[in-house]
């Protein structure tokens, strides 16, 4: 039997928890599709720096699947039910595609930028709607925007030629 209720309650109001429910979905969403990418990517890479991206992968991949249960444990605690399922994913998710196949290290640490660069994007926009709704869940996204921006400074510096 499937709660058409939330049986936890929220300490939002109902527009703050729309707001915010959604915002936390849609960074669940990219956090789960990011985790998929970068591990796709991690298996499928080669090169001559293959060592050194295929490790740095396993970082992304360990990073974003730790935002998506902080993600998902916060939207479940303001009474949204967090839908992870890989059919939800596939729709919903804002991470550019990453093709099937092997990749040499350059093209992967191109296609880490560009999906890095994607999902902050979208994360600065969530971090805006939450200004007004619930500001402890616009702390956690800031706190993602943080570290993948980091990351993402990591990624750019290793196609910056010297």
């Amino acid at each position: 039997m499937t709660a058409t209720k939330s049986p936890i309650s929220s300490p939002l109001g109902d527009s703050d928890q729309d707001i915010t429910g959604k915002a936390l979905q849609g960074t669940l969403l990219d956090m789960i599709d990011l985790h998929l990418v970068a591990k796709q990517a991690h298996w499928n890479v080669v090169g001559r720096f293959f060592r050194d991206v295929h490790l740095q992968l396993d970082e992304l991949v360990s990073v974003a699947r730790g935002f998506a249960d902080d993600v998902a444990e916060r939207a479940s605690a303001l009474g949204v039910s967090p839908d992870g399922r890989a059919s939800t994913v596939a729709e919903a998710s804002g991470v550019p595609r990453f093709e099937a196949g092997w990749r040499s290290d350059k093209e992967v640490i191109a296609a880490i930028v560009d999906a890095l660069a994607t999902v902050i994007h979208r994360l600065r926009g969530r971090i805006d709607e939450t200004d007004k709704t619930d500001l402890v869940s616009q702390d956690l996204l800031i706190a993602i925007a943080q570290e993948l921006e980091k990351s993402h400074w990591m990624w750019q510096a290793q196609l910056a030629e010297s």
